[in-house]
């Protein structure tokens, strides 16, 4: 029983550190199986969100695709710039071709670089590389789907991919309800979705980006995220909060 009551927690609080305790949201509690709610559905103003900060310990975050980082070698112009890290978890330069990046600290990729120039063209090189911009890479799952968590996203991720890597929606789940958080334009915003809809073709799919967090309403959205929701006021929406 603690172990289920602090896994409950530690669920609750991974989605909700994100909305902010001391701030308001808008509630999500409605009639099973309906849309509704004072949260808007398909706003044209939800759009993607805001760049999100590098990590706050870049010495020892681990690369991945899509990071973006600076490398300068002194006196070698041809092999100083940015460098995007693709889809392989490589950077490709001029001399030493494709390197593995992905996986690997800024220091990691530093020394690499300095041990094959040094072995195959430059004396004593001089090399640093530093972490420029960082892809967030999970989202947050939770409310009445198969198995709330943290989840890896990819770019061109959907709201329809991101339920379905909870395992889809959970039985009482309100398919037509499925409310995305969200920072745009220095505001945290909130957008509702209708699966059922979406599923149909009816509605297009929205577009799920890192930092997302993901609700969908039902009954077993919950009884900790329920009496959060329900005890903070009502705000109009897409202020911030």
């Amino acid at each position: 029983m603690v172990d289920a009551a602090n896994a409950e927690e530690s669920r609750m609080s991974m989605g909700l550190r994100w909305l902010g305790t001391g701030t308001t949201i808008l509630m999500l509690a409605g009639c099973a199986g309906q849309r509704g709610g004072d949260i808007p559905y398909n706003p044209a103003g939800f759009v993607a969100p805001d760049a999100a900060p590098l990590p706050t310990l870049t010495t020892d975050y681990r690369m991945g695709s899509g990071d973006v980082v600076s490398i300068r070698v002194f006196r070698v112009d041809s092999m100083s710039g940015d460098q995007t890290i693709d889809t392989a978890g490589r950077v490709n330069l001029p001399l030493l071709g494709l390197v593995p990046a992905a996986g690997r600290t800024t220091s990691e990729l530093e020394a690499d670089l300095k041990r094959q120039l040094g072995t195959r063209y430059l004396n004593d090189p001089q090399v640093a590389v530093s972490l420029k911009s960082a892809v967030q890479k999970t989202i947050t799952v939770d409310g009445s789907v198969t198995q709330p968590g943290l989840y890896p996203v990819q770019a061109g991720s959907t709201l329809i991919t991101a339920i379905a890597m909870a395992r889809g929606t959970a039985e009482g789940a309100n398919s037509r309800r499925v409310v995305v958080f969200r920072r745009v334009n220095g505001q945290r915003m909130a957008a509702a979705f209708d699966l059922s809809t979406i599923r149909k073709g009816e509605e297009p799919d929205p577009t799920i980006y890192a930092e997302d967090v993901i609700v969908v309403d039902g009954s077993r959205t919950s009884a900790a995220m329920k009496s959060v929701l329900q005890s903070l006021p009502f705000v109009s929406i897409f202020r911030p909060f």
